[in-house]
């Protein structure tokens, strides 16, 4: 179960530092400078970021489970769902164009955060439900 230990740090890294802590603490000048539209209204951006911190907390307990040797069914499939599922509406959202007027930077970070949810996805799925039981 190494191999998931792996996907879950991966997973909270960069929920942590690319999606949950940037949403809650930037002010939205900082997303404009980056090439984002503007973000309005704000509330739902913020409570966008506490729900990743929130997915967070679950993944830690994944995590703890995998060190002990228990294979943690519902983190994985709770990665598997929410991480397929934003890779899904990315991609969509992707090749219909949706954020061709942005930034340079928030278009490559939306392309990234797709191929990010697919890897975590594919990760899930191949060290959790086809590789640790």
């Amino acid at each position: 179960m190494k191999k998931l230990s792996i996907v879950l740090i991966v997973k909270i890294s960069v929920t942590i530092l690319l999606w949950g802590l940037p949403l809650l603490i930037f002010p939205v000048q900082v997303f404009q400078a980056l090439g984002f539209p503007e973000l309005d209204p704000l509330v739902f951006i913020k409570l966008l970021g506490m729900a990743y911190l929130a997915l967070v907390v679950g993944y830690w307990f994944g995590l703890q489970e995998v060190r002990r040797n228990k294979y943690p069914d519902a983190t994985v499939w709770v990665g598997i769902v929410s991480n397929g599922g934003a890779a899904i509406i990315l991609a969509v959202y992707g090749f219909s164009n949706a954020w061709q007027n942005w930034g340079t930077f928030a278009q490559i970070f939306m392309w990234m955060s797709m191929v990010a949810t697919a890897g975590i996805t594919g990760g899930l799925i191949m060290f959790g439900v086809l590789g640790s039981r």
